[in-house]
Parts: C-alpha cells; structure tokens; sequence
C-alpha cells in the first residue's frame, strides 16, 4: 500500500508529521513525501524542512492521498500541475484526505462538490464556495474521503483511517504505542470552547476574510 504525503511552500509541519506518524504503521505501508520538485520543502515557519524524494509524476497511482494544509496552500489553489495531480491520483486511490486547509486544495480539484468535509474553522466559508458542505466535526468520512479539522485533527484523521485501512485493534496498539492519549491544559481548543472575544479577533485577523 502505497501512502503519498503532498509536500508544497508552506505547508503546516504536523498537517504532514501527525497522519504520518498513525499511517506509516499501516501493515505494508510504503509512506512518500512527493512535491513539484525533489528536495528540502520549507513547512510555513521556515525553520523545518521535509523531503520530498519523489516528484508528482513519479508517484502517479497511490494508494493514499494526504494533503496538508498550511499558509502556503493559498498559493496552490490555482496551481494545475497540482490539482491535476490530485484528481489523477483520486481517479484511482483507495483513499483521498486532507489535513485542516489541505481540504481546500482537494475541493479546488473539485472532489468535495456535493460533500461533507471539514477543514480549518476559518475557512469553512471558503470550503462551501468551492461546493462541500462544512461540518463542525473534527473528523469527516464522506465515502472514500476522509478530511480533518485544523492541525491537531491530523493525527485523529490518520488514526481513524488507520482503523478503516487495518481494523481497530490494530489502531488501538498505535495508539497506546504512541502514547495518544490528549489530556490538553487548556480547554480552548474549538470555537465553541474559546472565549467569544478571542474567536472574533482571529476572525478579524484571518487570510479567509470573505468580501
């Protein structure tokens, strides 16, 4: 089985990291990191890199599709060597996924029309324009695309589809094997759990401000 981990300019590092971690231990997982071009992709800080081995055209069928979102997604909504990419990819994959605003990249494709999916709680606005239907869940099965809410919802998406791929016990070993077991500090973690005040600033702050 192999699992392509899209790499682009940009992206939020545990977008990637997170359903790596759950997925790469998958029965007979092969795990790509694959971009435009081969070598070190810059995650949206700027301070870490991931590798990309494989370019796009090396990587024509997988199995798994994992897009990540991140800050650098924005550039890539009109990039047509990617999104033709991923509809190619889909056109044969067994699984086709996103992590928070990878969503958006997959819905530019145009594989969410008429779907539920979920991404960044900024920008479910600019997922419905695309033609999903956004949902507040962390995690979203809608047939065989699996989308996550933001950053974080990664390692759950890659954990669910860990236990659709390879069954629930086996999920549940990775899970205690990898310690996930979140007991946060703060329970501040959604829109509906954070302070009004705070929410609206980083409304008023977004890069999904709609005009």
């Amino acid at each position: 089985m192999q699992i392509a981990l899209l790499l682009f300019d940009r992206f939020t590092a545990l977008d990637a990291v997170g359903p790596y971690e759950m997925l790469s231990r998958a029965p007979g997982a092969e795990t790509v990191f694959v971009a435009e071009r081969t070598g070190a992709v810059r995650n949206d800080s700027g301070s870490l890199c991931l590798v990309a081995e494989r370019t796009l055209a090396d990587v024509p069928a997988p199995d798994v599709v994992i897009v990540p979102g991140g800050p650098g997604q924005s550039a890539q909504m009109e990039n047509e060597s990617l999104l033709g990419w991923l509809r190619a990819a889909d056109a044969t994959s067994t699984w086709t996924t996103s992590v928070c605003t990878g969503s958006l990249l997959l819905a530019a494709a145009g594989l969410l029309t008429g779907r539920r999916a979920t991404t960044h709680w900024l920008a479910h606005d600019v997922l419905r324009t695309y033609g999903a239907e956004p949902t507040e869940e962390r995690v979203v099965l809608d047939g065989k695309y699996v989308t996550a809410a933001g950053v974080s919802a990664g390692i759950d998406m890659g954990l669910t589809l860990l236990g659709e791929i390879a069954g629930d016990e086996h999920a549940r070993s990775v899970q205690l094997l990898t310690e996930y077991d979140p007991q946060p500090p703060y329970d501040c973690g959604s829109p509906a759990k954070a302070p009004a005040a705070m929410v609206e600033e980083w409304r008023s702050r977004s890069r999904f401000i709609l005009s």
